[in-house]
C-alpha cells in the first residue's frame, strides 16, 4: 500500500512539473505497478493474484475508447469544415461583441448537462465552440476548459445529470430512508454550480496559457500575399460575375490586380467589367483565401494541371486528397529566370503552383508570366507523396510546417449526419454511447469524411497513455486496500467533530480523490462512509449525500478526472499543469461555498 501511495504522488508529480512527457511519465508508472506487484503479490478477493494484465487492462477501457472514437469523430468534423457554416451564424448574431460569442454557447451547455449525459453534450459543442473561437480569432484553448467545466458544473444539479449522481442516490436509497427525487438538491446545486460558473466564465481564460504547434504558429502569423490566377472556362462558377463598384464580389477575400481578356488587359478599377469564358483574373490573395477558394464545393481554381473545368473534380485525386505546402526557390536553382510554364515544374514533381509571393514587390502581370527569382516563395498543391518529394529538390526549399490537407468539403453533410446520429443516440441511452462512438469512427472513414492516415493522426497519445495509467493506479489502491485506509483514516480524525466540520471535510477528502480516482468510484467508495458519518452524529443524511454527490463531481484539477476533461485535451493542446492551475481554484470554490451554504441550507 505504501508502494503504491509513493508511486501515485511521485506520477502525479512528475506530470506537474512537466520535466518529461506525459507518455513516458504514464508509462514508468504502470511499469512500476508491475514490477512491485510481480515481487510483492497480492491477492485479491475472488482469490486470484493481480496480474500485469490486470494494470493493462485500462487500455481498453470502453471510456477510454470512447474518447479516441469520440476523437476522431471529432477530426471528421474538422477535415470537412462541416460546422464553419453555424459558427459564423452564430458570430453574426452577436455582432459588436464576439469577443463574447461563446457565453451564450457555454450557458446553454450547462443547462443541457443537467438533462442529458455530459459526455454527448461536450461533443456536440466542442467543434461548434472550436469553429466560433477560429471565427473570431481566438485561440480555443480559451473556450475548450470553460465547455468541459461548464458541462460538469451543469451536471451536478438535477439527478440524472450525471452517472455519478444516479449511482450515489440509489445506494442511499438501498441502506437509508433517504429518497432523492429529480430536483432534490437543484436549488443547493444552482447555487454551487452557479458560483463555480461565474469563475469558469470571467477568470479562469485569464489563467488559461495558448498553447500551438510550431506549424500553427508560422500559419496563424502567415498574412502573406500571393499572386494567383483563375481561369475562367465554361461551366466555372465566376462565369456571368459582374463588378460591382469597381470589385467583384464573389472574390471579396481577393484583390483583383488584373483581367486578361485575349490581348487586352482590363486594369482595376473595374467597371462594367462581365467575367466571361476565356477571360483569365489575376489576384493577390492569402493563403488562406486560395484555400478556400479551391476547397470549395465548386473550386474557383484548379488543383490539378490535368484540363478539368474548375468546378469539376480532378480525375486524379479526390478531395481532400490535395495538401498546400509553400517552397522557395533555392539559390542557383534552375527556375530562376523562368516562367513557370518554361521550368516545366509541373511535369517535374506532380505539384501545381497555386501563387507566387515576392517580397520586394508585387508584379501586375499574369502569374505565368513572371520570371521566378531566388527567394520567391511557391504556393503548391499536390497529393501528399508528391510534397514530400519536394524535400529532395535542389531547386526548391521546402517549408515543412506549411504543409496542410484541403479540407474535404464535399462531404460535410456526411459528416454532419454521422455526427448527429452519434449525439442523438448517445444521449437517447438506448445504446451505450462506447457503441455509437465506434460505428460513428467507421461511418466517418468508409463514407470518405476521412481517411485512415488522418483518422490516426487525430489520436492522442497523451491522452491514452494518461486514462490506461490512471486506472492501473485506481487498480492498485483498490487491491491494497489504500482507498478504504483513507476513507477509515477520515472516519477516524473526524470523530467528535461538528456536523459541518465533517460536511466540509468530506466534501476536501472527495474533491481530492475524485480527480485521481474516477468520479465512479470515489462515490461509490464514500457512499456508505458519508451514511454512516451522518448516523453517528444523529443527523439526516440528505446533507451528507448530497456533499458527496457534489464533491464527486468536482473533478476539475486533473485531465484524468473526468472523461469531458480528455475529450478537451487534445484539441486545447492543454499540458497536465493546465488542469491543476486553471481547475484547482474551481475546485476550492466550490468546496467553500458547499462549505458555508449547506448548513445554513440543510440546518446543521
Amino acid at each position: 500500500m505504501a508502494l503504491t501511495f509513493v508511486v501515485i504522488a511521485s506520477t502525479v508529480v512528475l506530470y506537474a512539473i512537466e520535466r518529461y512527457s506525459i507518455e513516458t511519465i504514464a508509462l514508468g508508472s504502470v511499469a512500476a505497478f508491475i514490477v512491485i506487484f510481480s515481487v510483492f503479490p497480492v491477492t485479491k478477493q475472488d482469490g486470484a493474484q493481480v496480474s500485469a494484465a490486470d494494470f493493462l487492462a485500462g487500455f481498453s477501457n470502453p471510456a477510454l475508447i470512447t474518447v479516441i472514437c469520440l476523437l476522431i469523430i471529432g477530426q471528421g468534423l474538422f477535415q470537412t469544415d462541416a460546422l464553419e457554416g453555424p459558427a459564423k451564424a452564430i458570430v453574426r448574431m452577436t455582432r459588436g461583441r464576439s469577443h463574447r460569442a461563446a457565453i451564450p454557447i457555454l450557458l446553454a451547455v450547462a443547462v443541457l448537462s443537467a438533462f442529458l449525459n455530459n459526455t454527448p453534450v461536450v461533443v456536440m459543442f466542442l467543434p461548434i465552440l472550436t469553429a466560433v473561437a477560429a471565427t473570431v480569432g481566438q485561440s480555443p484553448a480559451r473556450v475548450l476548459m470553460p465547455l468541459s467545466f461548464l458541462a460538469i458544473l451543469g451536471g451536478m444539479t438535477t439527478l440524472i445529470g450525471s452517472s455519478t449522481n444516479l449511482l450515489v442516490a440509489n445506494y442511499a436509497a438501498q441502506h437509508s430512508d433517504l429518497k432523492l427525487t429529480f430536483f432534490s438538491f437543484t436549488p443547493i446545486g444552482l447555487i454551487v454550480a452557479g458560483t463555480g460558473a461565474i469563475y469558469v466564465l470571467f477568470l479562469m481564460p485569464r489563467l488559461l496559457k495558448t498553447r500551438k504547434t510550431m506549424a500553427e504558429e508560422f500559419q496563424a502569423t502567415s498574412g502573406k500575399q500571393f499572386i494567383a490566377q483563375i481561369e475562367i472556362t465554361y461551366g466555372h462558377p465566376l462565369v456571368g460575375v459582374e463588378a460591382v463598384s469597381g470589385m467583384f464580389p464573389k472574390l471579396k477575400d481577393m484583390t483583383v490586380r488584373l483581367v486578361q481578356r485575349g490581348q487586352k488587359p482590363i486594369l482595376p478599377p473595374f467597371e462594367n467589367v462581365v467575367l466571361s469564358p476565356g477571360d483569365t483574373v489575376i489576384v493577390a490573395a492569402t493563403r488562406t483565401a486560395l484555400a478556400n477558394a479551391l476547397a470549395r464545393r465548386q473550386p474557383l481554381m484548379e488543383a490539378e494541371s490535368d484540363g478539368n473545368v474548375a468546378g469539376r473534380e480532378p480525375s486524379a485525386a479526390t478531395p481532400g486528397s490535395i495538401s498546400l505546402a509553400e517552397v522557395v526557390v533555392a539559390p542557383a536553382s534552375r527556375l530562376m529566370g523562368r516562367t513557370l510554364p518554361q521550368s516545366g515544374f509541373y511535369s517535374d514533381t506532380g505539384c501545381l503552383v497555386m501563387g507566387i509571393q515576392r517580397r520586394s514587390r508585387m508584379p501586375r502581370m499574369a502569374m505565368n508570366d513572371i520570371r521566378l527569382e531566388a527567394g520567391d516563395v511557391l504556393l503548391v498543391a499536390g497529393k501528399e507523396d508528391e510534397i514530400s518529394r519536394l524535400r529532395g529538390n535542389r531547386d526548391v526549399l521546402l517549408l515543412d510546417w506549411s504543409t496542410a490537407e484541403l479540407p474535404r468539403r464535399r462531404y460535410a453533410p456526411h459528416a454532419l449526419i454521422i455526427f448527429a446520429c452519434v449525439v442523438a443516440l448517445a444521449a437517447s441511452g438506448l445504446v451505450p454511447i462506447v457503441s455509437t462512438a465506434v460505428a460513428g469512427t467507421f461511418a466517418m472513414i468508409a463514407s470518405g469524411c476521412l481517411n485512415v492516415r488522418q483518422a490516426l493522426r487525430a489520436i492522442d497519445s497523451r491522452i491514452f497513455m494518461l486514462v490506461g495509467a490512471s486506472l492501473a493506479g485506481a487498480v492498485a489502491l483498490e487491491t491494497t486496500g489504500g482507498s478504504t485506509a483513507i476513507a477509515s483514516a477520515m472516519v477516524y480524525v473526524l470523530h467528535g467533530a461538528s456536523a459541518p466540520v465533517m460536511l466540509s471535510a468530506l466534501f476536501f477528502v472527495v474533491m481530492l480523490l475524485t480527480n485521481f480516482l474516477s468520479n465512479n468510484a470515489a462515490a461509490v467508495l464514500f457512499t456508505p462512509i458519508a451514511i454512516n458519518l451522518a448516523d453517528q452524529i444523529g443527523q439526516k443524511p440528505e446533507a451528507f449525500v448530497v456533499c458527496l454527490i457534489f464533491a464527486a463531481n468536482s473533478s476539475f484539477a486533473t485531465p484524468i478526472g473526468y472523461q469531458t476533461n480528455l475529450i478537451v485535451m487534445g484539441p486545447g493542446h492543454y499540458r497536465f499543469i493546465d488542469f491543476v492551475r486553471a481547475g484547482t481554484p474551481l475546485a476550492l470554490i466550490l468546496w467553500l461555498t458547499f462549505s458555508l451554504v449547506a448548513p445554513w441550507y440543510y440546518g446543521l
